[in-house]
């Protein structure tokens, strides 16, 4: 299985995981497939996404994401975040990256990783291309590779939420609920209007830490 094969890339995940918790929680049993496995995701960014305004930076926006005084304005901050992150640095990497969604589109995932391998290699600072990749590798179930992407998202960009809530979400499959809590609340602690993500840290919490007396 894909997850077996890689296992030696996996080990040296240095982000959060520490080498010697995660390959016991990779080493069990393969994960069992639940039905409709295919069709989950990462945390991407949303469908419709405004143009790139250049006069507000990354800090800013971060900033602006944690004091949004409610849902709607969150959401607002968290597309112009992704707007950012998805702008293609070329037109050659635009190119590819569009091929790439058509790939996916056709449900062609092989096809589609290629395109991103071209992606990466071309454009190595690009975060946009790691995080569709790992996406695309967790719905493969290649765990390992998955992971590996999120890493080089997160060495890149820090603040990626929607990385940090991908990694909850893995951990949380291999068993190791420690890590997943772990990086889910890293996740809400730059963007606290994440999606479901407080319902995982309340219950993991419960679970892990117990409850309030």
């Amino acid at each position: 299985m894909a997850v077996r094969f890689s296992f030696a890339r996996t080990v040296c995940l240095a982000f959060v995981l520490g080498a010697a918790g995660l390959a016991p929680a990779l080493a069990q049993a393969d994960p069992p497939t639940p039905p409709g496995k295919q069709q989950k995701k990462l945390p991407e960014a949303p469908a419709k996404l405004p143009k790139v305004d250049r006069t507000k930076n990354l800090d800013f926006l971060f900033g602006a994401l944690k004091a949004a005084p409610d849902e709607a304005s969150a959401k607002h901050v968290e597309a112009r975040i992704w707007a950012i992150w998805i702008h293609t640095p070329s037109d050659t990497a635009g190119l590819l990256m569009a091929r790439a969604k058509t790939a996916v589109d056709a449900q062609k995932i092989e096809i589609a990783i290629k395109l991103l391998d071209a992606v990466i290699k071309l454009r190595p600072d690009y975060i946009e291309a790691w995080n569709r990749r790992a996406t695309l590798y967790y719905m493969q179930n290649d765990y390992g590779r998955s992971l590996a992407d999120i890493r080089e998202v997160l060495i890149r960009e820090p603040r990626h939420f929607g990385a940090l809530a991908g990694l909850g979400m893995i951990m949380q499959e291999v068993g190791d609920e420690k890590r997943a809590l772990e990086a889910y609340r890293k996740a809400l602690a730059v963007n606290p209007h994440l999606d479901k993500i407080p319902d995982q840290v309340k219950a993991l919490t419960e679970k892990i830490e117990g409850r309030d007396i």
